[in-house]
This record gives C-alpha cells, structure tokens and sequence, in this order.
C-alpha cells in the first residue's frame, strides 16, 4: 500500500469550505513556498502554501488526527508524502493550501527498518496445523539443516491476512479466519516469542499457497516469458510463466554439492523431523517463507540469495531447475528459480530446499 491511511484521512479530514478539493501525492520539488506534488494517479501539481496554512506532521500508520503536530514548512522534504487541502477562494495562478498533513519520508524509512526486523525475528515455516478454536497454528520452521515445530497463538487482535491469488505482493495481501489457514500452507509471523523460541503471540501473520517444481528445462521461450520444465514428480510437463519481479539465480557446481552432501546429513543432526519433500502439495512439497535474517545463523535462505542471478535466455534445454511458483487460473507463475541443482535433484532427501528459501529478499513491506 503506497499511502495506506490514504483513504481514511480523505473522508476523516473535515473541510475547511465544502468547495475546497483536496489531493494527495509525494513532495517532487520544493521552490520558495511553493510544492510540486505528483499523485499516485501520476498526476503533477503545484501548490503555494502560505504562512496561513495549517501544516501538520503525523506518523506513518497513526489514524488520529488530533495526534497530528504542528510542522514548519521549511521541516518538508522532497519524497514526503502529503495530503493537501486546497483554498477555494484563492485567486492566483497557482493554487493555494488551506492545509498540508505531511508523512515524512524519514519516519517512513524508520518504521520500515523497525517491521522488517520484526518479521525477519518472527516465525516462517510450513504449517503442520491449525487448531481455530484454541488459535493455534503449529509451524515446522526450519533452523539451519534443522526443522523446529512453533506455535503461533493468534487472538482477536492479531491481524491475519493471506496473499490474494497469484500474487505474491504484501501490499494484496486479503485479510483472511484463521479457518482459511490449512496444513500444508506457507506462514509468517510476527510477535514476541516465549524464551526458547517454541512459542509466539502473534501480532500479525501472513499465510498463503504455493507450489514448488523439480524438473528439467525442455524449452525456453523469452519472447512469451516462459520456461517449460519436466515435473519430476508428475513426469508431465508444466509451463511457466516469468514475470518481471522473478528471481532467477543459479549455484555454481562446488556450492550446489556441497549444499546437498549438507543436507543429506541433516538427516544424523536431528534433521529427519523435517517435512518430507513432496512435490504435489501436501505439506513438504510447497514453499514456505524460510528462516529469518533475524532467527538464526547459518541459514540456507541466505546463501540461495547470494546466488548470482540469470536471465530467462541462459537456461538451456535439460538443465535442472527448482521453481516456487504461484498457480491460479491464469498459469502458473514463478517466483523465485534456481537453476545449476542437478546435484540437489540427485539427493531426494535433499529436495525440500525450497522450503527454506523465502518468498522475499526481506520481511514483508512495512505500510505506508
């Protein structure tokens, strides 16, 4: 959500005159006293704001206007975001403000910092299951080649949402029961944690479905964005579909062993509790969120993400990749494709990899 108290403030906000108009966008250029704001429709307009305007600074996520604080006008900054109410009665050639509520752009990047942290702490896992009338939801998370069960306890106040149909946007996230939570699905929570981290009480929690690939490339078509891989598991080919927000990386040869000969022996280290891979649903086959910058070290999240990234065009035809994807009705859509894993693909126990690469590069988007 690019403004998400967007809608709130403009029909909160009271009017000064029941003609004055309104608008909100970001600060693009300051000259003197005047602003030049571009909306999010992509609309560019500029505005005096004159020492008789009322200019109030209010934190990001605050639905309270009467917390708002008086602002000086020389405190704006190009890249704070600002709702502007304009004077009907003025006569010049460019607009004037009656009033500027302003987000500033630094508190935005503060609680961002402080959210991602908080997510990056917080629990990612595949969930084992879900109890609706007690609110709990038993998560296998992995930590390292090691897989922990969590318990993450939702109340009334926890904020559940769960990611709309084909996307894998925080922003579209759909607020969702926790009946619409099953075993199987992807979770990520936020919350504080008891001493040895088996259980959280959540603030918020994402879920969502998804499916993960094991194959070979047959064919590649870049002009259509698509990738056709052999389904291991199904013997049948499926086609995927690239977009532009992707991530396509590649192991080289020494790290793509290694990482299997360490994940075949997760299986001595406690490892044999993880979710089995299987590639047709259920609950080891899907992808789930991974283990958090925050929750441990050594994590393999971390070193998939390190993995150089590739373009659609340097697959080549019977190369193994493993794909997380999304699948609704128009296709399925990958996520995130690692290419250069035949030695993971030769290592069944090693094939639940994918369930400990995150869906994002960092936590969920803090909003706005």
């Amino acid at each position: 959500m690019v403004w998400a108290m967007a809608a709130w403030l403009l029909a909160a906000l009271p009017l000064v005159h029941a003609q004055a108009t309104h608008y909100l966008g970001s600060i693009t250029a300051i000259n003197g006293d005047t602003l030049t704001v571009k909306t999010d429709a992509g609309d560019v307009h500029q505005v005096q704001v004159p020492s008789t305007a009322q200019l109030k600074r209010i934190e990001p996520g605050q639905t309270d206007l009467s917390k708002a604080e008086p602002l000086d006008f020389s405190s704006l900054a190009v890249g704070d975001r600002v709702l502007v109410n304009l004077d009907p009665s003025a006569t010049g050639s460019v607009p004037q403000a009656l009033r500027v509520i302003a987000i500033k752009k630094a508190d935005v990047t503060k609680m961002q910092q402080t959210q991602t942290e908080e997510w990056a702490q917080g629990v990612h896992g595949l969930v084992k299951s879900v109890d609706p009338a007690a609110g709990a939801i038993v998560v296998n998370q992995r930590v390292g080649p090691v897989t922990k069960a969590v318990t993450v306890n939702v109340t009334k106040s926890t904020i559940l949402k769960r990611y709309a149909p084909g996307s894998v946007s925080f922003e579209e996230a759909q607020p969702a029961p926790i009946d619409a939570i099953h075993p199987g699905d992807q979770l990520s929570a936020k919350g504080v944690k008891n001493a040895d981290g088996t259980v959280i009480a959540a603030d918020a929690v994402i879920s969502g479905s998804f499916r993960s690939v094991a194959g070979t490339v047959l064919s590649t078509d870049t002009a259509a964005s698509t990738v056709t891989v052999k389904d291991l598991a199904t013997k049948k080919p499926v086609t995927i579909h690239i977009s532009t927000d992707a991530q396509l990386r590649r192991l080289d040869d020494t790290v793509a062993t290694r990482l299997a000969t360490l994940l075949k022996g997760s299986q001595g280290a406690g490892g044999a509790g993880r979710p089995a891979y299987n590639p047709q649903g259920g609950g080891g086959g899907q992808h789930s969120f991974g283990q958090g910058r925050g929750g441990g070290g050594g994590d393999l999240e971390s070193l998939l993400d390190r993995a150089p990234t590739i373009q659609l065009a340097s697959l080549q035809k019977g190369e193994a990749v493993m794909i997380v994807a999304t699948e609704d009705a128009s296709g399925v859509n990958a996520v995130k494709l690692l290419a250069g894993v035949e030695p993971l693909l030769e290592a069944p126990e090693a094939q639940d990899l994918l369930a400990s690469w995150s869906l994002n590069q960092s936590a969920p988007e803090a909003p706005q």
